[in-house]
């Protein structure tokens, strides 16, 4: 009876002892999920930095190469990748025995071809303002396109002239023509619509004859006029009492 008594608490150690075996066990596996889930966490975050370092890389070599490219070349990628495509467009055409031309014109549109037709009708158009020698070319044409030569004029100084109306590199012209008083005439005209035209263009203030005269000179009105510009917020009350004579 006694060794039955004393094998009672014992089987009772051994079932309590493999429960605190196990409780460890569940808490051990608990924390090594967390830490494999903090491990693959950090396994992302490392493979994205990489990824966006490589990206980074690859924009700031990309950027390099656009900087040291000319000025207008995506005008020159766009042109040769243009002629490319008209080049292919015509092997095609003559490859089925077509016209190139005439299949150009069929994929254009009615808006496209009346546009096209408008700007070809556009003597001189102003393409704005590029430098002072296309500027300087522009006028030039547009003064040369008014000329209206007189034929029997030109057959009559012809005839009076001979070959010296065709002068050439030992030819002395200086001080011998004398302009007729219609192309005298003509070119004050002129003059007068370009000084005209200046005018409507001019950047010139208009001149107040109310306002206060703070100035000895042109010079010192635009002087003053550019400090009043950046310092008169700060120096109104100054001025007023200096003119009210209440300055201190």
């Amino acid at each position: 009876m006694a060794a039955e008594g004393d094998g009672a608490p014992r089987g009772g150690a051994s079932a309590a002892s493999s429960d605190e075996e196990s409780a460890p066990t569940a808490a051990e596996e608990l924390a090594a999920q967390k830490r494999e889930e903090r491990l693959r966490k950090f396994r992302e975050l490392h493979m994205k930095r990489n990824e966006a370092r490589k990206l980074n890389h690859q924009e700031v070599v990309e950027e390099d190469k656009r900087l040291k490219l000319p000025a207008n070349w995506e005008a020159k990628k766009a042109r040769l990748e243009w002629e490319l495509k008209v080049e292919e467009k015509k092997k095609e055409c003559a490859a089925k025995g077509e016209d190139y031309e005439r299949v150009k014109l069929l994929e254009i549109s009615a808006e496209d071809a009346e546009r096209w037709e408008r700007k070809k009708k556009r003597k001189n158009p102003d393409l704005g303002f590029s430098d002072y020698a296309a500027a300087q070319l522009r006028q030039y044409q547009r003064l040369t396109k008014q000329i209206k030569p007189d034929m029997e004029k030109y057959e009559k100084l012809r005839e009076e002239n001979g070959e010296e109306l065709y002068p050439t590199a030992n030819s002395l012209l200086h001080g011998t023509h004398v302009p007729c008083k219609e192309g005298v005439d003509r070119m004050v005209t002129d003059l007068e619509k370009q000084i005209e035209k200046r005018e409507k263009y001019s950047r010139r203030r208009a001149y107040n004859d109310d306002a206060d005269i703070d100035y000895i000179n042109e010079r010192n009105a635009k002087f003053n006029k550019k400090a009043e510009r950046f310092y008169g917020k700060y120096t109104a009350e100054i001025k007023q009492n200096l003119e009210r004579g209440t300055a201190v």
